[in-house]
């Protein structure tokens, strides 16, 4: 049987360029568009929101599937980005996000090649399995750098 679940945010315009987002979970903070739509450097952008979502969806979703696939997690970081196409009407889209999250494992009494292996099935999992990126139309590209110590 199929469950929903909502998730909201409010927010409100501040003048100029500058808004203000409550999200459901409590966190609040002031956001812009980017400076290169006449936005403001420094402060949270839709953009940057968007390829976070993205970023912290599938690193949640692999910490999920590290331990359900058993390994021993060190350490994990990613650097994402989103790549916005332009068109010539001004509509604009990201064409992909690209991820390289590089991942440490411990890999205890195993042999190095299972272990790899086996972290390469849960990020795979990860992205199968990540609320977010199942939900945007851009492509998804992850290209890790898997440490097995």
């Amino acid at each position: 049987m199929s469950r929903t679940a909502t998730y909201y945010t409010v927010v409100s315009w501040k003048g100029e360029h500058w808004g203000h987002v409550v999200m459901g979970n409590g966190p609040e903070m002031d956001f812009s568009a980017p400076p290169d739509a006449q936005g403001h450097a420094g402060v949270l952008t839709p953009e940057d929101a968007f390829v976070a979502a993205a970023n912290t969806c599938i690193m949640m979703m692999f910490i999920w599937a590290a331990e359900r696939f058993r390994l021993h997690l060190l350490s994990y970081e990613c650097r994402a980005e989103g790549t916005k196409l332009i068109e010539l009407d001004r509509t604009e889209t990201f064409t992909h996000l690209r991820l390289w999250p590089i991942i440490r494992i411990s890999a205890d009494d195993e042999p190095p090649e299972v272990v790899e292996a086996r972290t390469r099935r849960a990020l795979q999992a990860a992205q199968k399995y990540s609320l977010v990126a199942n939900s945007v139309k851009s492509q998804i590209i992850v290209e890790p750098t898997i440490e097995i110590v």
